[in-house]
């Protein structure tokens, strides 16, 4: 690495800010810092609160985004990683393509949180064009962390309510065929249980699980995708990362029942940071 400005590992974080209600960016930052890398936040736009609020203020960075990522070009910065997360528009998901092809280097591992739909359906914003282009991009990542309804949205996949896991590892082999090397489908329901099927080329799949706990929140996504990409940068076996993930996140869902923290505001994962490592 040429630049000064590269003595430390860096991940960029293509994602929003909100600035209350844990997630995305906010989420993120401590995260990465917590397990000692440098974590460069990129904004797709910048709201007060997340959407999950009855009000919120909200305005659309796409049109700076080119121009800020031209002066980290100015800059010779070098990522370990490029982690991108909700994208709003075929053009911001152009942008990140760009991004990744201009600063994808040898050692730089891509990981992409297709953020495209849940509970069966595409979310309301994503148009098909969006869903093609989120195809494409899926292509140039190391790692993707789909949940059930991404992963067939990415692989055209009819949705169901019942999967056999034989199911989720025909949808893992199908979306690494088109060019990432570990996959990982999040959230899928088992009887008491939320599983993540973990699969890595070379490796067999594996299914882990943990014991359901409280109420979806926002944010656990951002939780789990962060330590996914900084321990994919420090070298921590992506099934041991996996299941760090899983198992961080359960306590953080615990920490917020005992706080009776409202479930607009996300996790208090702050109380329970220092147990990452």
């Amino acid at each position: 690495m040429s630049s000064e400005h590269n003595h430390q590992k860096k991940i960029a974080v293509i994602n929003d800010l909100s600035g209350f209600g844990k997630c995305s960016l906010a989420v993120s930052l401590p995260i990465i810092s917590q397990l000692k890398i440098q974590c460069c936040p990129l904004p797709t736009s910048i709201f007060s609160n997340h959407t999950g609020f009855d009000s919120f203020f909200f305005e659309d960075f796409t049109a700076s985004m080119e121009p800020y990522i031209a002066e980290w070009k100015k800059l010779d910065l070098h990522f370990s990683g490029i982690s991108t997360g909700f994208l709003g528009s075929a053009d911001q998901i152009r942008i990140v393509s760009d991004f990744v092809k201009d600063f994808k280097g040898s050692d730089t591992i891509v990981i992409i949180d297709p953020v495209m739909g849940d509970y069966g359906s595409p979310y309301p914003t994503y148009t098909e064009d969006m869903c093609h282009r989120m195809k494409e991009l899926v292509r140039y990542a190391d790692i993707v962390t789909p949940n059930l309804t991404e992963a067939c949205i990415l692989t055209d996949t009819p949705y169901k309510a019942h999967w056999k896991i034989s199911d989720v590892i025909e949808l893992a082999c199908r979306l690494v065929a088109e060019g990432p090397s570990k996959i990982v489908i999040t959230g899928i329901p088992q009887k008491s249980y939320v599983c993540n099927l973990c699969y890595e080329k070379g490796y067999e799949p594996s299914l882990i699980k943990t014991q359901k706990v409280g109420t979806e929140r926002s944010g656990t996504g951002d939780i789990f995708s962060a330590i996914i990409s900084a321990d994919a940068v420090n070298g921590v076996p992506f099934q041991d990362s996996v299941r760090k993930a899983s198992h961080f996140i359960k306590r953080c869902i615990l920490k917020t029942i005992e706080l009776d923290i409202p479930l607009t505001d996300g996790v208090c994962f702050e109380e329970v940071l220092h147990t990452l490592h």
